[in-house]
């Protein structure tokens, strides 16, 4: 036997007090559930006995075994013992059903003299059932985990064993009061909806990922505690932190999402029975195969139906005015388009630097990181403000084009090439380090918008053919708003349908969306023309669920149905992908592979290099692996929908964790270089003789460390894209499979998928990566002093 492992056998504290308590209350439970197993055997089953002394087995591992010494020594060991407290041994006694066991346990005089005055309190009651609605159980239960992770407090409650006992007191109390709602244990009747559980345990999770990855990558020993206790096995501090922290996010991540999945499957079960025109949906109490066994005692409860009154960007103060203003977009573009106007002259006729060239830093830095900001706070406002179709509108004025966009060409193949093109091109012609390409992309862009929208009728070129706004469709069904109509009947009435056919005076939707069977943001540019010609103001900017357009597969307007829409699979695909091959083609491991592959086959441009890796990327690693996964999701699930079917519902459903991707990427160069504009700015007006803005700040352009909450962002913008994708999954699974156990099993395919995805992408994000658009910190400070 190693002495490592001698001494852990060793080493089993002395704790009776405890261990007589654990026995105590395994007894009184036993002569309970006794009682109540022989009154009625199949719901006191021998599962409720297993889990409420399993339960108690967990905190006698935690608290009375060897991992309490080696606690102090290891934060790994210490983590597992939080663990067992607060994510195993609560729902197990939880799903013990405690209550009813332990009162018909207790002697007749206490159980009647000093436990049932208790119970019968109605301020007690109302008490504790407030203390477990999940809007309170949660900030309690994760205040209590971040409070005691802060390194001064668990310093404190490893150097003081009365300190360390208060802390093990309200590690378990508050994860009781977290789990109760989550098992509702019998006989508990809530008075919420069951939906909240959902995201109860996703934002539950979220905050352990982000704790978990604060623990596993940071440079440094948080708690000084464990840089100053003696090594074991040659584990140095920083080492087992980093494990510490992996075993907080792993097993804490399914102690939550597996919960969140079943609920889930219950919840959705449950609706689907009630019939889809029901306008009032109602969960209805079906058992099934994981509820017979007590693995998810969930009480039937009716869902609330889903409010009416929705939020509407349109009808708050100021901002809603500004939106209702016809002139508002219009001045919006002439903004957008006089900035478009500066970095094109500046690109052509500025300096060839592109830290200091407005070409090299408002596209790439500013201009994509507030595109995917605005995506996620509240939809495609890029799109709005898009100045490219400025030239158009002029010209629409003496010409009417009335030409129809050519039918074979009315889907978006062509789009998913020029999408592909556009990030190929991006690493291949270096598009960030050239200001001078750059500029006559955006002349490229205002000129073909002119030239297709002056030939063909509508917004063919912002349907069909823009990869910009291909990207914003795409990414604003993530958005959290969208535009549509407040009230169906109020469109069922309408004769004139100006929302499509525009008036004498205003156009309609050029993009061929009906409002009343508009659903999602897809191809809407929020150009807000419905708004406008609609006569009975019906149509507004409305709160909606984000990603719920990914999931539903109704028959929409302009697009029909997912399930028949290859084309728009193919480009959420490639979309997906490219958002890690962008970020993958600026890591150190994968410029030192393009450098390795150049140096073994001499000869070789980079340019055949890049195109390489991008069509293993965006090609061929998507067709290797989509129709294996298409297969095995059939055939786990017995769907009966075709290949073509299945693939296309089940692809939309990665287009959160591609955002996630997106906006880790895009808002690490914006918030790590926010800044860089300033110089870029300065030396642009000092170019046009407009010296009061001052000498170009140099240093601001100079490359430098980001900041360590910025990883943290990323990290939770990749886990939030994660979770949106699983349970988008499961709805999709939801309705091909006609069982839980097929929707689970067709669904295990695209959620191993997309968590070998996720896991790329953290390694992608934790790798050293090029500040593109940034000065070294010699140029800069050259720059500087030659600049005063």
């Amino acid at each position: 036997m190693s002495p490592t492992l001698d001494a852990f056998v060793r080493s089993w504290p002395s704790e009776p007090w405890l261990v007589a308590s654990l026995l105590l209350s395994a007894a009184i439970y036993v002569r309970g559930w006794r009682s109540l197993h022989r009154r009625d055997p199949e719901r006191w089953s021998l599962w409720r006995l297993a889990s409420f002394c399993g339960g108690l087995f967990a905190i006698f591992l935690a608290l009375a075994s060897p991992l309490e010494p080696f606690a102090s020594l290891w934060l790994q060991i210490h983590m597992v013992q939080h663990l067992l407290l607060m994510m195993v041994a609560p729902p197990l006694l939880w799903l013990g059903w405690p209550l009813l066991p332990t009162m018909l346990g207790l002697p007749k005089p206490i159980r009647s003299v000093w436990v049932a005055p208790l119970l019968r309190s109605r301020r007690l009651r109302n008490w504790f059932t407030r203390l477990t609605h999940p809007l309170v159980a949660w900030p309690i239960y994760v205040g209590v985990t971040w409070f005691w992770h802060a390194p001064r407090f668990y310093d404190l409650a490893l150097s003081s064993t009365r300190w360390h006992f208060i802390e093990h007191l309200l590690f378990a109390a508050a994860a009781l009061l977290f789990w109760y709602p989550v098992v509702r244990p019998y006989p508990s009747r809530p008075n919420w909806s069951p939906w909240l559980l959902l995201p109860y345990l996703l934002l539950a999770d979220v905050q352990n990922t982000v704790l978990a990855a604060w623990l596993t990558f940071s440079s440094r020993v948080i708690y000084p505690h464990y840089a100053n206790a003696p090594r074991i096995a040659g584990v140095a501090a920083i080492d087992d932190q980093a494990a510490a922290g992996v075993i907080m996010w792993v097993p804490g991540s399914i102690a939550f999402l597996l919960p969140l999945f079943l609920i889930a499957v219950r919840l959705l079960r449950g609706q689907s029975r009630t019939g889809a025109g029901s306008p009032r949906r109602t969960t209805v109490s079906h058992p099934l195969p994981f509820e017979s066994t007590g693995l998810l005692p969930i009480l039937s409860q009716p869902s609330r139906a889903p409010s009416s009154h929705r939020f509407d960007l349109l009808h708050t103060p100021l901002i809603g005015a500004l939106l209702r203003w016809r002139y508002f977009r219009p001045l919006l573009q002439y903004t957008v388009g006089v900035l478009a106007v500066a970095v094109i002259l500046d690109g052509l006729l500025g300096p060839q630097l592109s830290p200091l060239n407005l070409a090299g830093v408002l596209p790439w830095i500013h201009w994509r990181g507030v595109l995917i900001l605005g995506l996620l706070i509240a939809g495609n406002l890029f799109c709005m403000a898009c100045p490219f179709t400025l030239p158009r509108g002029i010209a629409r004025r003496f010409w009417q084009p009335t030409r129809s966009w050519p039918r074979v060409l009315r889907n978006k193949w062509l789009a998913v090439v020029l999408v592909a093109l556009f990030l190929w091109s991006y690493e291949a012609f270096a598009l960030w380090d050239s200001p001078w390409l750059t500029a006559w992309i955006a002349l490229a862009y205002f000129g073909a918008a002119l030239l297709v929208d002056s030939i063909f009728a509508g917004a063919s070129f912002c349907k069909y053919v823009c990869p910009i706004g291909q990207f914003n469709f795409m990414q604003s069904l993530i958005s959290p708003l969208e535009v549509t109509v407040r009230d169906a009947n109020v469109c069922t009435s309408c004769k004139t349908k100006e929302c499509i056919r525009g008036s004498a005076t205003l156009p309609g939707c050029e993009m061929g969306l009906y409002q009343p069977r508009k659903a999602g943001n897809f191809d809407c540019t929020f150009c807000l023309d419905c708004v406008q010609v609609c006569p009975h103001e019906n149509v507004g900017i409305l709160a909606t669920t984000p990603g719920g357009a990914i999931w539903s597969d109704r028959l929409r307007s302009g697009i029909g149905r997912w399930s028949a829409r290859p084309d728009v699979a193919a480009l959420a695909i490639v979309l997906v992908c490219g958002a890690f091959a962008n970020a993958a083609g600026m890591i150190a491991p994968v410029l030192l592979w393009q450098d390795q592959l150049r140096e073994r086959f001499v000869g070789m441009p980079p340019l055949a290099v890049t195109t390489a890796f991008y069509a293993c990327a965006l090609i061929a690693l998507p067709a290797l692996v989509l129709l294996p996964l298409t297969v095995v999701s059939r055939h786990w699930g017995i769907i009966s929908a075709t290949n073509s079917q299945v693939a296309a519902r089940f692809a939309m459903t990665l287009v959160p964790l591609g955002f996630g991707v997106w906006l880790a990427h895009y808002s690490f160069h914006f918030l790590a270089s926010w800044d860089t504009i300033i110089p870029a700015t300065q030396r642009f007006a000092s170019d046009l003789g407009v010296d009061w803005l001052g000498p170009p700040a140099w240093i601001c352009a100079c490359c430098r460390p980001a900041a360590d909450w910025i990883i943290r962002f990323e990290l939770l913008a990749m886990g939030a894209g994660l979770l949106l994708t699983l349970y988008a999954v499961l709805r999709v699974s939801e309705s091909f499979a006609t069982s839980p156990r097929r929707v689970i099993a067709a669904a295990v395919p695209w959620c191993a998928a997309a968590i070998i995805l996720y896991a790329s992408g953290v390694w992608i994000m934790l790798q050293p990566m090029e500040m593109r658009g940034t000065l070294p910190d010699e140029s800069a400070a050259i720059a500087q002093q030659a600049s005063r």
